[in-house]
């Protein structure tokens, strides 16, 4: 058994202030870390693949944590095959309303992830339970390890 890596993060902007208070979280954000960059649903790009050190350097506060994962590289071809698709702002404006969450037309970070994972084949969460997942979702999943610190 392999494991995934995970960034969790969040910012300083008022939008990561709403996302947590809105889901409960510690995190506003989390990203699939491929190597030296990270795959990430971004508010103003989409699905994009940056730098993890770029994605560290623009967080206020951040966390590495590494999810046991049996095909850890089919969870990141997965979710690189989304790059270029949208932000899923409707997603984000209902959290409340009842959402398919399996139209891949456009992401939220943690549902990206989630349904990365789920091509893959991880059984993370029950199958009625993807519709919605948020980064504390993902963050109360049990880790093989973390390293959090605060960004500088």
């Amino acid at each position: 058994m392999g494991s995934i890596q995970l960034l969790f993060s969040t910012s300083r902007y008022p939008f990561s202030t709403l996302i947590r208070a809105a889901t409960w979280s510690r995190w506003s954000h989390v990203a699939l870390v491929a190597g030296p960059h990270v795959i990430e649903a971004s508010a103003l790009e989409g699905v994009r693949q940056i730098s993890k050190s770029y994605a560290i350097s623009h967080a206020h506060d951040y966390c590495l944590v590494d999810l046991p994962a049996r095909d850890p590289q089919a969870i990141i071809d997965a979710a690189r095959s989304q790059i270029g698709k949208p932000y899923d702002w409707t997603a984000i404006a209902g959290l409340s309303l009842h959402r398919d969450w399996q139209e891949d037309d456009s992401w939220f970070c943690s549902e990206l992830v989630a349904w990365a994972a789920a091509q893959a084949g991880e059984i993370w969460f029950r199958p009625d339970a993807l519709r919605r997942v948020t980064p504390q979702h993902l963050w109360m999943l049990p880790p093989y390890q973390e390293m959090c610190q605060a960004a500088i």
